[in-house]
This record gives C-alpha cells, sequence and structure tokens, in this order.
C-alpha cells in the first residue's frame, strides 16, 4: 500500500520532467491555470480579510466570555473555516482550470500520449462528459469542505484532523479529474472507470494527495497544472495497461520458478 502510493507520488514527478522536454507546451498550460487563480482570489481574498468579522458574527454568545477565551474561539473557528475554504476553492480550481484550459491541456495530453507510444485516441471525449465531471467534483468538493468543517470541532486535534482527511479525500477527487482526459478519450464509463480508481486506490491516491498539497502552495496551482496534467495523463495510461499486464503474465505455477 506504502509502496503503490509512493509511485502514485512518481508519477507527478515524470510530469515535471516535461518542462525540459516540452517547455513551450507546458508554459502554455500556464494561462488558464492563471485566469482560474484570478477568478478565484477575487472570492477568497476578501474572505480571509472578513474572517475575523465573520467568526465575531458567528459567535454572539462569546461575547460575554472572558476575552482570552472567546478569542480562542474565535480563532479556532476562524482556522476550521479557513480550511474548509481552502478545501473546496481547490477542487473548484481544479474543475475551472480543466475547462477554460481545455484547448491548451488537450494538446499536453496528446502529446504525452504520442511520446508512450501505442494507439492514441482520435476523439477527444465528450464534452458534456467533461462539464458532467466538473459538476460532479464541485458538488463532491462542496461536502468534503462541510466534513472538514465538522471534524475541525473535534477538541484540541480537530484542525489537523480535518486537514489531512480533507487532504487525501480532494487528493483522490482531483486525481480522478485529471487523469479524465485520457480516460474520455476512450470512451471508458463512469463505472468501469471506478472499478479502474477501485483497483489501484493508494497510487492514485498518493498522485492526488501530492498533487493538492502542491496546489496548497502560494502560486502552487498554477505551475503545477501543467505539470500534473503530464503526471496524470501517464498514470492513466498505467491503470489502463496494469491489467493487460496482469493478463499477460499470470502467476507461476506452485513450485515453478519464473524464468527458469
Amino acid at each position: 500500500m506504502i509502496r503503490e502510493f509512493i509511485t502514485g507520488i512518481r508519477f507527478l514527478g515524470r510530469g515535471v520532467g516535461y518542462w525540459r522536454r516540452r517547455p513551450g507546451l507546458m508554459a502554455q498550460g500556464l494561462v488558464p491555470a492563471l485566469i482560474a487563480l484570478v477568478l478565484l482570489g477575487a472570492a477568497l481574498i476578501p474572505f480571509f480579510l472578513s474572517l475575523g468579522s465573520l467568526t465575531t458574527w458567528a459567535t454572539p454568545f462569546a461575547d460575554g466570555w472572558d476575552p482570552f477565551w472567546a478569542r480562542t474561539l474565535r480563532s479556532a473557528l476562524g482556522v476550521i473555516a479557513g480550511i474548509a475554504a481552502i478545501v473546496l476553492v481547490s477542487v473548484v480550481f481544479t474543475a475551472l482550470t480543466l475547462l477554460i484550459g481545455d484547448p491548451f491541456y488537450q494538446r499536453i495530453w496528446r502529446a504525452v500520449e504520442r511520446d508512450l507510444g501505442g494507439q492514441v485516441p482520435e476523439g477527444d471525449g465528450s464534452l458534456r462528459v467533461a462539464f458532467a465531471e466538473s459538476v460532479r467534483l464541485i458538488v463532491l468538493g462542496a461536502l468534503v469542505a462541510l466534513l472538514a468543517l465538522v471534524l475541525g470541532f473535534i477538541p484540541v486535534v480537530g484542525a489537523a484532523v480535518a486537514a489531512v482527511t480533507s487532504i487525501l479525500l480532494t487528493g483522490r477527487l482531483v486525481a480522478r479529474e485529471i487523469t479524465g482526459r485520457a480516460l474520455n478519450a476512450r470512451d471508458i464509463t463512469s463505472h468501469d472507470r471506478s472499478l479502474l480508481f477501485a483497483a489501484n486506490r493508494s497510487r492514485l491516491l498518493g498522485f492526488g494527495a501530492a498533487t493538492q498539497l502542491c496546489f496548497m502552495v502560494p502560486l502552487g496551482a498554477v505551475f503545477v497544472m501543467p505539470t500534473a496534467v503530464a503526471g496524470g495523463t501517464m498514470l492513466a495510461r498505467d491503470l489502463l495497461e496494469r491489467p493487460a499486464r496482469a493478463v499477460a503474465a499470470p502467476p507461476s505455477p506452485r513450485g515453478e520458478v519464473s524464468g527458469a
């Protein structure tokens, strides 16, 4: 499980290599990510600036408390609300960026597909399917943000539990969305995709969690998105080829040494 998780992280690292191999193509992927960041920043920055007023408004019962305990409660509530907001914004960023930058990311994943060899799908998947996947990502991301908000109220460890849980859950959602281009182009149904992901849960989670952590670094989301698309394409191809390799190389009979 841990080995598979680390392998998933390595796919994001392999995506970094495309900045050296195809710098011009990868740089194009910065444009939609920057647009999405500006749009979401216009909403997120005012939210954080007004967080103190919001926590005070939400806790009128603490007005009569000792100032120390009132500040402690409102600071904790601010941290919890901030974590939930970042969780929601991160998944909205992914969905919005992939929709805005569809022409750019189509070029990136096709370039990766050609470099990997084999048959490259002629189609680019249904726009309706891609849009539906984006809506699904946002809805599930909102549920994860709500869960993070609830977990945050656990005494002492609430903020840490909320942060770790949200990174793992949103990481899986982000990984599913980023690998979607290569899978949509092959007309793989949502049901079959879920089975594919379930069989490779740790590998997918490693890639998604690493991507999500990079998204949380200032401006990291802008620079990592093209990398994630390249790495996600390689991960999708790997997931599709793994069952084929397993069938092509069945386990050796008991007592028989492979390669003997």
